[in-house]
Parts: structure tokens; C-alpha cells; sequence
């Protein structure tokens, strides 16, 4: 069966801000009761987060709220490129000319002359913190590694990142009620199991 995860990814946090809004974003999830303040031994790689609150259904879709969610919120604000997990990326989307480039073939092997300009900007992003663009393969435009959007939503790249450990699929509402917290900033939904 395994472990699954949903974190919601700030696109938009500093670096030097990510800390105060982590915190905010904490306190209003605390106030509305999704989960609690005090930490425990609740999310995987991490030694502690927060447990689900006993409003922690205001989150999800409706069609999981019988669901119980038995792990909680691992909160990271520290440069971090977001995964989904097990398997590969299939495809990445430009934002400028919006054609998906697949990454894979047919048998599931990554098609390594399409991906490996990505994975390096990715690895040099996450060491350095230095946008690199990557050419895209249908409009040869460069585009920043930060720009581009993953199928599935397998990546994101920031600086802060709300990973809740099995819980009942979000709501677009709660999804759209924690970017306002955080001021408006946008936000991607990485999801994965392991």
C-alpha cells in the first residue's frame, strides 16, 4: 500500500521570507483546527510535525471526508526541489510556447538527450540557488528551470513547502484559501507515494 504525500508548494517565497510565512501559514492552519499546534512523531524523514486537528476535513474534498487522515504536516523552508516520488517524470510543459516535451519512451526509459539539460539545471538550482534556463525543445526559447511545469505536477522548485503524509485528497478550496494566506503567491500541488 505504502505512504503518500500532497505538499503544497509556495512558487513565489524568497528565500529570506520563507521562515515567516511557513509560520503564518502554520497559525491559520492551527486557528481553523486542520491541525494542531503542539508537535509529535508524525511524517515520514522528518523527527517531528503536526498532527491533523479536529477540523483537518475543511481540507479535503468532499468525497473523502470519511477518510481519517493518520499522519500529519512536515513543514520546509529551505531551498527544495519537490518530487513526487516513485517513478520518473513523463512530460514538462513550456510556459512560453505551452507544448509538453515528453521525457519518456514508450518502454518508460527516460529519453536521456531531452532530460538531462533539465535534471542539471535542477541539480545546480537546488545546490546554488542559480536559476539556469533550459531551451525548449519545440520553440527553442530559454526558459528558467523555475518556470516550467511538470506533468502531474512531479516537480516543484522552492523555498517552502507544506507536505502533508497521508491525508485525504485537498480541496481546490483549502488549496486556494492557503495561497491567500501567503499573500497570494502561487502555489503548486506536488503529490507521490513511497
Amino acid at each position: 500500500m505504502g505512504d503518500h504525500f500532497q505538499t503544497i508548494v509556495d512558487l513565489d517565497a524568497r528565500p529570506e521570507e520563507a521562515r515567516g510565512l511557513a509560520e503564518r501559514v502554520v497559525a491559520w492552519l492551527v486557528a481553523e483546527g486542520i491541525v494542531l499546534a503542539d508537535r509529535t512523531d508524525c511524517v515520514l524523514g522528518q523527527p517531528l510535525g503536526h498532527p491533523p486537528g479536529p477540523n483537518w476535513r475543511r481540507a479535503v474534498s468532499g468525497q473523502d471526508a470519511d477518510w481519517e487522515p493518520w499522519d500529519g504536516l512536515a513543514v520546509y523552508t529551505r531551498r527544495t526541489v519537490f518530487h513526487g516520488g516513485q517513478g520518473e517524470p513523463t512530460a514538462v510543459t513550456c510556459p512560453r510556447c505551452r507544448a509538453a516535451t515528453r521525457l519518456i519512451t514508450d518502454e518508460w526509459e527516460l529519453i536521456d538527450e531531452i532530460w538531462t539539460p533539465f535534471d542539471q539545471a535542477m541539480i545546480l538550482w537546488h545546490r546554488t540557488g542559480e536559476v539556469t534556463p533550459v531551451a525548449c525543445p519545440a520553440c527553442a526559447h530559454e526558459v528558467p528551470i523555475t518556470d516550467w511545469s511538470w506533468e502531474d505536477d512531479f516537480y516543484a522548485l522552492g523555498h517552502l513547502g507544506l507536505e502533508f503524509w497521508n491525508w485525504p485528497e485537498f480541496s481546490d478550496s483549502f488549496r486556494s484559501r492557503v495561497s491567500e494566506v501567503l499573500g497570494g503567491h502561487r502555489t503548486a500541488l506536488v503529490w507521490g507515494k513511497l
